[in-house]
């Protein structure tokens, strides 16, 4: 993504950037389907369809388990994830930072721009992953599924939310997700996109890596400093 599209988008700079979580800040696109899929096991069900795993990784968790299990199933779920296949056990030691996130969020840092996190997953959820990777505390707000009043991705009301708490337009402001969840949350909020990590998603920006990202905003991340 050429750097001339991204000083379009951002004529007064880029003030704030909001991050989905997965697949965005944490690499857990294989770790999720490893949590899934040993949920199906559990109840002699064979692995997640193609579908069902491009679902269940845009979705809350609850809404991926309703759509991979039969609804005569859905009664289990609060046990089987309680006692049987713990996510905070079984699953989190496995998680890896996507690579780059770290550094990129010290250059926005230092360079004055607001940073926010619109997930999918739950409050808690989020909270243990910034803490099991020591991450800063720039993001705030913090919006998760389960955040009283704001319906989860697509919903644009996360975005807005955000957008509302630091007081920018969304012309000032970046969404950075994988998903086409994001990408809608971020168009219902009027924000312009980047597309992370994968090129068959469309986006204002399209950017497969984090130095790809840096290079594309970083003339408007610098206009910001200056502004």
């Amino acid at each position: 993504m050429r750097r001339e599209i991204a000083g379009k988008l951002f004529p007064q700079g880029i003030g704030g950037v909001i991050f989905d979580c997965d697949g965005v800040i944490i690499d857990s696109r294989t770790t999720n389907g490893i949590y899934y899929n040993r949920i199906l096991e559990h109840f002699g069900l064979p692995p997640m369809t193609p579908e069902q795993e491009r679902y269940s990784f845009m979705a809350t968790a609850r809404q991926a388990l309703e759509y991979i299990l039969p609804p005569e199933l859905h009664a289990q779920i609060d046990y089987v994830t309680s006692e049987v296949v713990v996510y905070r056990r079984d699953i989190l030691p496995l998680l890896r930072l996507c690579d780059g996130f770290r550094d990129v969020v010290e250059w926005l840092h230092a360079h004055g721009v607001r940073m926010a996190i619109d997930t999918n997953r739950t409050g808690v959820g989020m909270q243990t992953v910034l803490d099991i990777f020591g991450l800063p505390p720039y993001f705030n707000p913090v919006v998760a599924a389960d955040t009283p009043g704001i319906a989860p991705k697509p919903s644009p009301q996360g975005a807005e939310f955000i957008l509302a708490a630091w007081g920018l337009p969304p012309q000032r402001v970046l969404f950075v997700g994988d998903s086409s969840h994001d990408g809608n949350a971020a168009a219902g909020a009027g924000i312009p996109f980047a597309a992370f990590g994968n090129e068959e998603l469309p986006g204002d920006i399209v950017a497969l890596n984090y130095a790809a990202l840096r290079a594309a905003i970083a003339e408007s991340v610098e206009q910001q400093t200056c502004s």
